[in-house]
């Protein structure tokens, strides 16, 4: 758990209370620039339970930021039971065949929402922040010594054979950390290895473009869950496993930094036609295969038209995107915050930005915009 600095806390308070005051005023009439909102009265968000529903990796910066909320606005609670952190690739499915509420929602690929969820379970997202991936590793295996962004892939078979603890793959049709693993290592093998399968081809089966199936091994590839990272790596199940920067550092585990485009972490040309030469096969969650492209890993945050308190909702996005906010993603350089945050609505008739987000969003990149189609 992150240690939130004192001068985060004290500037935090008048805000946040003006914030959820006006939200909660705007609730009692029902509506908010246009949106209606299910909460029927001041009480009803004044003394509510701010739900979450997020990308597993975003725990470590989304329970501070929820706990500021709290111990600085009265009459809000964000019990961690109405905090759930799973794969993105899961929540989606909890909208679209389950019907989950929740206050928010952020997803691990800003790509998901616009193209499974809107219209009908969500009308905007804002894009927050950026975390590459890396190579979380054992470093009491010698062969990780000397480790560094360009020779990581021939460590990493090294260290496997030579310790003997197989690598942690995860499921990419559940989240995108298993699909952004082998983009990584496609990448790896492309900039640094001659070929573009030489590290995914030691723990996948059939070319990576195919629906990827790991090794049969389970010395050399093991599946697991990836909310099971940091344990896997301190028990000794695991030598090492491909993760967000922003994970690594909220349970302090020991990367190494990839190259920026290896990283998922580059938005020129060059890292953009690198990325859409890339694909792989995931299963959809209408039991179908669907391809999936490479792309940056930017992170997004919506408040669903089911939200039970939407206004509180957006209070947390107001927060998120904060100075304070960007405070607590910036922490150990888990996340480049992105400020103003990328505002995305359902076309072709855009609902209207809430005027609690008005000065905090600015219109996507072009380059961003074009991987939502």
């Amino acid at each position: 758990m992150w240690d939130i600095p004192t001068s985060v806390l004290a500037k935090t308070l008048a805000w946040v209370v003006a914030i959820v005051v006006v939200g909660a005023g705007a609730a009692a009439a029902g509506y908010i620039t246009g949106h209606y909102y299910p909460s029927a009265s001041p009480s009803a968000v004044a003394n509510s339970t701010l739900s979450i529903l997020a990308a597993g990796s975003l725990r470590g910066q989304f329970v501070p930021l929820a706990d500021l909320l709290v111990n600085e606005t009265p009459g809000i609670t964000a019990p961690t039971a109405a905090q759930n952190y799973e794969g993105s690739l899961d929540i989606v499915n909890g909208f679209t065949l389950h019907k989950t509420p929740a206050d928010v929602a952020a997803l691990a690929d800003f790509r998901l929402a616009p193209q499974l969820l809107e219209p009908k379970y969500v009308h905007y997202e804002v894009a927050f922040g950026m975390t590459p991936e890396v190579l979380v590793y054992n470093p009491s295996i010698v062969a990780f010594d000397g480790i560094n962004s360009s020779n990581w892939g021939w460590k990493l078979v090294n260290g496997v054979a030579s310790s003997g603890l197989p690598f942690a793959v995860w499921n990419a049709s559940t989240d995108p950390n298993g699909y952004n693993e082998i983009f990584s290592m496609e990448l790896q093998g492309q900039l640094y290895n001659a070929s573009n399968t030489s590290v995914f081809s030691h723990f996948y089966t059939d070319p990576p473009w195919k629906f990827a199936v790991p090794v049969s091994n389970p010395s050399v590839a093991l599946p697991e869950p990836e909310s099971a990272a940091a344990t896997l790596i301190a028990d000794d199940t695991v030598s090492a496993l491909i993760t967000y920067r922003s994970y690594a550092v909220a349970n302090h585990l020991t990367y190494v930094s990839f190259n920026p485009i290896v990283g998922l972490d580059a938005s020129n040309s060059t890292a953009l036609a690198d990325y859409h030469a890339l694909s792989t096969t995931i299963q959809a969650s209408t039991g179908g295969n669907t391809k999936v492209h490479a792309a940056p890993v930017v992170f997004a945050i919506t408040v669903p038209l089911n939200a039970p308190n939407a206004s509180l909702g957006l209070a947390f996005l107001h927060l998120l995107l904060s100075p304070q906010g960007s405070a607590i993603l910036s922490v150990g350089s888990a996340f480049t915050p992105i400020y103003p945050g990328w505002w995305q609505a359902t076309s072709p008739s855009p609902p209207p930005i809430p005027p609690v987000l008005a000065p905090d969003v600015g219109p996507m990149p072009g380059w961003a915009a074009a991987l939502l189609t």
